[in-house]
């Protein structure tokens, strides 16, 4: 574990000397003003859980995670064939936590992504987007994070799929996040949301943290998953680069 996390710090260090040395900028010896963590810490609380797969570990699924498109479709990437290229991208960050307050179903559509390309421009091709709807401030809590009803059935946001398909095919995202349990709101059974980007080679980033603390356009996102061979998702540094 411990020559993990070393070669997986030194893999993120590495991309971002890399990324400063083609990017230049007087600011700072990095060129950026600041670095947001847009990750939880991971304690002995166990947010973990299993979304409609069996064969997925505990490990795989707790904390802030990636989940690859080999998760569901099998034979696509794994964790470890993600291409590097696809790891530092444009950051979009779609606030909707407006929509969420008496509506914990609700799902992101493609009017929010209408309404944010009014105020920032289009969505860049190639970014990652992840949804902030104000979820993580449930986190110090499983019961309010979880939020499930007497059936079991849990309730917090998600995307629909028709803006899923818009950024997939419409501004090729290269990964898809969002600061609860998953992509798919809480009541989904089929996740939908899930199978159609994950088919399609976006990964996906779950229990994303700090999303207030990021900008909303303009900045560039460092993906650092543990390198875990043949593994369908994992843990992940999530890092938030601003100028």
């Amino acid at each position: 574990m411990k020559i993990r996390t070393l070669i997986a710090g030194y893999v993120l260090a590495l991309a971002l000397f890399l990324f400063a040395e083609r990017h230049p900028s007087s600011s700072s010896p990095t060129g950026f003003h600041a670095v947001v963590d847009l990750t939880h810490s991971i304690d002995a609380r166990g947010l973990g859980y299993r979304l409609g797969d069996k064969s997925s570990s505990l490990r795989e699924q707790f904390g802030t995670h990636i989940d690859a498109p080999a998760r569901f479709a099998r034979g696509l990437w794994t964790v470890d064939q993600i291409p590097t290229e696809r790891l530092i991208a444009p950051l979009v960050v779609l606030d909707v936590t407006a929509n969420i307050a008496g509506n914990s179903d609700y799902q992101i559509s493609v009017g929010d992504i209408a309404k944010w390309e009014s105020v920032h421009s289009q969505i860049p091709l190639g970014a990652v987007v992840i949804a902030r709807t104000g979820w993580d401030s449930r986190w110090n809590s499983i019961k309010d994070y979880r939020n499930a009803d007497g059936k079991g059935i849990m309730h917090f946001p998600g995307y629909s799929a028709d803006a899923a398909k818009f950024l997939v095919e419409g501004r090729r995202a290269l990964g898809l996040g969002i600061d609860t349990l998953s992509v798919d709101h809480g009541p989904s059974r089929d996740f939908p949301v899930r199978q159609y980007t994950l088919a399609r080679s976006v990964y996906e980033l779950e229990n994303v943290a700090n999303l207030n603390r990021a900008p909303a356009s303009g900045g560039t996102v460092v993906v650092a998953p543990d390198k875990v061979e043949s593994g369908s998702g994992g843990p992940v540094r999530i890092l938030a680069l601003t100028r």
